[in-house]
């Protein structure tokens, strides 16, 4: 057996260089269709949709059989497979529980397509064809039900691989072609549904790469490379702030993050201008703190590994990019990243030290472990420079936000209500969800100091909240929203990894302005 082999390098060169399945759309008759996985639904009960029975029918009633003797889990997701079926031409096909019948919606069709995804990835297929997306979904159209197939199951295939050795019995895992059949004609709508799910899968790809690499490659200088690359790749301008030049725009917030690190801060600035030259940009602002050990006010070492998601707010706006320019959407969007290292050390902040920020607001810093809201402050400011639409903040905020929502849902707080709404949408729409905290302004008096206008921290009680009211200070100027991810951006135990949200969240967002051109 042949060594292993680095199947990929952890350069920022490479993010864009993978290998994935390709997507399409075709007019077929399942039954008939030679391929090496035909993947159909079946609802709990045992009942089988319309294009199932048709498929069934062609096997003299086999899948039926199978399916209500029980070995199909009535979990949507769960799945069977069953080779070699008499009258239908793939070797093998593979049954996917829709869940209860009388519950199938927007969230079982998901469900159903990560459980198909989880199946595949650990095959070796050349060609999988899919009927899932033929299934009523809520009257959701054709085209909305394929984007979202070929999102989930191009994401559900992904694997990690910059900095592990890969041996032959590992590569080439997951489908080489994914062929959704549908009965109807092929129109233009459906083929750029199969684009946009690949480009969205390709942006989560991109996030999550980001997220997974550790401290010691994915540092400041690596994300301002990374996004130089994506400025050549996608020819748009990138400009790349450095420790000097934040000092002379006052980036005091930002910088105090830094100071204990021996790896310089960086301000990223990415600018894509595909829209008209006077139409307002949409502006997202990313917390890239690449590892966070809360500086003097140092986290516990149990699970401080988990710090190096601390950027996942930065990877996703990076992701989000990715997206956008491989679609080409006409619009413009701005992505900031305060890139930063929160570590101790003899220059490092202290408890107490009182620090300017670019806006001429002081803060005064409790605790250094509230670093990102720091980083931000300054960004948020920065911003107005670019007369924005609209600003959105994502980060890996508080702990506090992990509390009170878990790992399924991301916090949401906004100074506009319509834009509070749009997102909100946005999430329920591709199932990245978001619920919004309010940010009454009784919040504010947690912030007060007796020795600068604001303190970084507003003790135990509503943490989340706190921390963006804190921000509201510096987003007075424009709409503004902060998506606090510190829940959602990553899993731990056996799944330990970045999520890749909210890139979808993001990027249906964007394509929502694109198509309504809200201003």
């Amino acid at each position: 057996m042949a060594a292993p082999t680095l199947d990929r390098t952890a350069s920022p060169d490479t993010l864009l260089q993978h290998e994935s399945a390709q997507f399409r759309v075709a007019s077929a008759d399942p039954a008939t269709y030679r391929t090496d996985v035909l993947i159909i639904g079946a609802f709990a009960d045992g009942t089988l949709p319309p294009v199932s029975k048709t498929i069934d029918s062609a096997s003299a009633g086999k899948i039926a059989t199978a399916v209500l003797r029980g070995d199909l889990g009535g979990k949507a997701g769960s799945a069977l497979t069953l080779y070699d079926l008499p009258g239908v031409a793939a070797t093998r096909v593979l049954v996917i529980s829709l869940g209860p019948r009388d519950k199938f919606d927007e969230s079982a069709y998901r469900k159903a397509l990560g459980g198909a995804a989880e199946v595949l990835a650990g095959g070796r297929s050349a060609e999988v064809a899919v009927t899932l997306a033929e299934n009523n979904v809520n009257k959701r159209s054709l085209a909305w039900r394929l984007q979202h197939a070929t999102r989930i199951l191009a994401d559900g295939t992904y694997r990690f691989t910059a900095t592990r050795t890969v041996g032959e019995e590992e590569k080439g895992r997951g489908p080489r072609r994914v062929v959704f059949l549908t009965s109807g004609t092929i129109t233009p709508e459906l083929e750029i549904a199969v684009r946009r799910g690949e480009a969205i899968a390709e942006g989560m790809r991109v996030a999550k790469d980001l997220g997974n690499l550790p401290g010691n490659i994915c540092n400041p200088a690596y994300l301002a490379e990374t996004a130089r690359v994506l400025g050549k790749a996608f020819n748009f301008d990138v400009d790349v702030l450095e420790r000097s030049d934040m000092e002379k725009l006052g980036m005091g917030a930002a910088l105090a993050v830094g100071r204990g690190s021996d790896q310089a801060c960086k301000f990223i600035v990415m600018q894509y201008e595909r829209g008209k030259p006077d139409d307002q940009p949409v502006v997202l602002v990313g917390k890239g703190v690449t590892f966070d050990t809360g500086g003097v006010s140092l986290k516990p070492s149990d699970a401080m590994d988990e710090m190096k998601f601390d950027m996942c707010g930065a990877a996703s706006v990076f992701g989000a990019l990715t997206t956008v320019a491989r679609l080409g959407l006409p619009m413009n969007v701005v992505g900031i990243v305060p890139a930063v290292e929160n570590m101790p050390g003899p220059n490092a902040s202290r408890p107490g030290d009182v620090v300017t920020s670019m806006s001429g607001q002081t803060v005064e810093i409790l605790n250094t472990d509230a670093e990102g809201r720091l980083a931000l402050c300054d960004a948020l400011t920065y911003a107005e420079r670019f007369d924005p639409a609209c600003v959105v903040d994502i980060a890996t905020l508080t702990g506090a936000c992990v509390i009170a929502l878990g790992k399924v849902t991301s916090g949401l707080m906004a100074n506009d209500d319509s834009l509070a709404a749009e997102l909100l949408d946005c999430g329920t729409e591709t199932g990245d969800r978001a619920w919004q905290l309010p940010m009454f302004d009784d919040y504010q008096d947690l912030l007060k100091s007796n020795f600068a206008d604001v303190s970084n921290l507003g003790g135990r009680p509503a943490g989340a909240i706190t921390a963006g009211c804190f921000l509201a200070r510096f987003a007075g100027n424009y709409k503004w929203a902060h998506l606090d991810i510190a829940g959602t951006n990553a899993l731990s135990g056996d799944a330990k990894g970045a999520t890749g949200r909210p890139v979808p969240l993001l990027t249906e967002f964007l394509l929502r302005r694109v198509q309504n051109k809200v201003g």
